[in-house]
């Protein structure tokens, strides 16, 4: 439970610090940078494990975490796009 908080928490920080470092002009709310922070972070959790880098439910570090968001926020951009 409580790496699920974590995890979590780290997604709120990690979305902000992502969209800081990406270039470009995401036309995203504080909420919706939230959310692919946080599921950023639970994919770097999710691939850290399955690739032996995390013991199971561990939440995954600060960079991989931003990482995940980053990649997250370029994925979203390119659907975005019309």
């Amino acid at each position: 439970m409580f790496s699920l908080i974590g995890t979590v928490i780290v997604g709120l920080v990690v979305g902000l610090i992502a969209r800081a470092i990406k270039p470009g002009d995401d036309k995203l709310g504080l909420i919706m940078t939230s959310i692919l922070g946080i599921a950023g972070s639970f994919i770097a959790s999710f691939v850290g494990e399955k690739m032996g880098w995390y013991p199971p439910g561990a939440p995954a570090g600060w960079i991989a975490s931003v990482v995940g968001a980053i990649v997250l926020l370029v994925i979203y951009g390119m659907v975005s796009k019309k």
